[in-house]
């Protein structure tokens, strides 16, 4: 997974083949940098404060926040020092033309998230957890045994149980548990980090809120479900993303862990549907109703809503972060 999806990202424009939250609605961007915002003062308000993305994608995401940011926190644009977590020569380029209209702040580029200097932080990450590579062990009646690829097939090899925290899943004969060994590394890097300095790092990705066993191995050609054995690199390959494995990491270090909730009441708690509105206001009819219809795609609990993920791993100075609030029931 690791090879053929470096070889995608290198070769191909992976937003032929599939459409980021970003690409849907300005307004996703936008709340996310009011978001920022806020956050920012929780944290005290430092300056310098690195505002980091890891996979930024065509830089939509971050223009939309930054546009936002310029007009109504000018303290905090001032403050801001960017830096994005990209690989492709190619994809950064775009970046840059997408950025550097929308932003004074000094942008620095890094191949790895470890690479990125230390500081008070703020990282978003959206979709960029499904496509890390990750590993699938399989119990049988006489241990566990780890799928390989050889020849565009799936084979097994004998393998060592899961490491913690998944080793204390309950798996029957025959299951399956993905493990994905960069993301656990990310959130023990975030949570080591934020031993010493204050920071916030936010997710935002198609995952699990519960530990649960499963394949959930996926390939993306042209819009399409397609095998991922089948011609490696011509397709987007994501799994998803387990956050309760993720969560246990960062606490288990001394993080605060916000969620994971719903993609749609973190995003509806933002704003989402007000800021959308307003947008809408005084377009032409067709206009108005994709960002309506836009909206509704990221939050309705039928299409993105439910199963993409909100979580936050943060400083254990900071309070309760917008969007994670508990949700009042009545009735």
């Amino acid at each position: 997974m690791e090879r053929a999806n470096a070889a995608y990202y290198a070769t191909r424009d992976p937003f032929a083949d599939f459409i980021t939250a970003p690409e849907i609605s300005q307004a996703f961007g936008e709340i996310l940098g009011a978001w920022a915002v806020v956050t920012w003062q929780s944290m005290g308000s430092p300056d310098p404060v690195l505002l980091i993305e890891a996979g930024p994608g065509r830089g939509t995401l971050m223009a939309d926040a930054l546009r936002l940011v310029g007009r109504l926190a000018p303290d905090f644009a001032q403050a801001l020092r960017l830096q994005l977590v990209e690989t492709s020569p190619r994809l950064r380029a775009i970046q840059h033309d997408a950025l550097a209209p929308a932003t004074a702040a000094p942008i620095a580029w890094h191949d790895r998230l470890e690479d990125v200097p230390d500081g008070p932080f703020i990282l978003l990450a959206n979709e960029f957890l499904d496509a890390l590579p990750i590993r699938q062990l399989v119990r049988t009646q006489d241990g566990w045994m780890e799928r390989h690829v050889r020849d565009g097939n799936f084979v097994l090899h004998d393998s060592d149980p899961p490491p913690p925290p998944l080793d204390r899943r309950t798996v029957e004969p025959g299951g399956v548990i993905e493990i994905c060994e960069p993301a656990l590394a990310i959130a023990g890097l975030l949570a080591r980090r934020l031993a010493g300095t204050v920071g916030v790092a936010l997710f935002l990705d198609y995952g699990l809120d519960r530990p649960v066993a499963g394949e959930t191995l996926q390939a993306l050609r042209q819009g399409q479900p397609a095998d991922p054995l089948l011609d490696p690199g011509e397709a987007d390959l994501t799994a998803h993303v387990d956050f309760p494995a993720l969560r246990d990491v960062a606490l288990g270090i001394g993080a605060t862990v916000h969620g994971p909730v719903g993609q749609g009441a973190f995003l509806t708690a933002l704003g989402l549907f007000a800021r959308t509105e307003r947008l809408a206001r005084g377009r032409p009819p067709g206009e108005a109703r994709a960002l309506i219809d836009g909206a509704h795609r990221l939050a309705a609990p039928e299409r993105m809503g439910r199963l993409f993920k909100a979580m936050a791993v943060c400083h254990p100075s900071i309070g309760m972060l917008p969007g994670f609030e508990p949700v009042e029931r009545t009735g």
